[in-house]
């Protein structure tokens, strides 16, 4: 019986092979991905990319809006017909803050189809009223509030469902 040995051809196709087959995977990697529908962040009211940007500016803020005053997210429930998010601004005396400014911004986590900006607001009885708010879908929303008093502000992040009353800071 006679071994047929090899002349070495048979590497040079095997290297090229696998080296075409990790280009390919790499490309499919990357079509694959592309078609994904990722969603930005919308944290600060802005895009992912000047949030990080601004990111110490916006924490140094807090510090200085939250030296002066207290915030409180007093909603109910957003479930239901017609929601009013409410909010209470006071001083660190207690005082109610009547000159403060509020937008607010409420989406789903997983898609901005359902975005809303709203900015007119009203004070009654020491709280913050803003209505025209709607939650098509039953769930989990995201419902941050940018706070101005004069040249102080901050951003109050709440995650609310609308299946049950608590709603959780972030």
């Amino acid at each position: 019986m006679s071994k047929k040995q090899s002349n070495g051809r048979v590497w040079p196709y095997i290297i090229g092979g696998a080296i075409t087959l990790v280009f390919g995977f790499c490309v499919m990697t990357i079509v694959v991905t592309s078609k994904a529908d990722i969603q930005e962040s919308n944290a600060y009211m802005t895009h992912y990319q000047e949030a990080d940007a601004k990111a110490n500016d916006f924490i140094t803020a807090r510090i200085a809006f939250d030296k002066k005053y207290d915030v409180n997210y007093t909603t109910g429930s957003i479930g239901g017909d017609n929601p009013k998010i409410t909010y209470s601004i006071t001083d660190k005396e207690g005082n109610p803050v009547k000159n403060a400014k509020i937008e607010l911004s409420i989406s789903r986590p997983e898609t901005h189809k359902f975005d809303q900006r709203l900015d007119t607001f009203t004070f009654n009885n020491g709280s913050y009223v803003i209505e025209g708010a709607t939650f098509p879908k039953v769930g989990v929303w995201n419902i941050i509030a940018k706070i101005t008093v004069g040249d102080d502000y901050r951003f109050y992040n709440i995650k609310a469902d609308t299946r049950i009353k608590e709603a959780f800071e972030f």
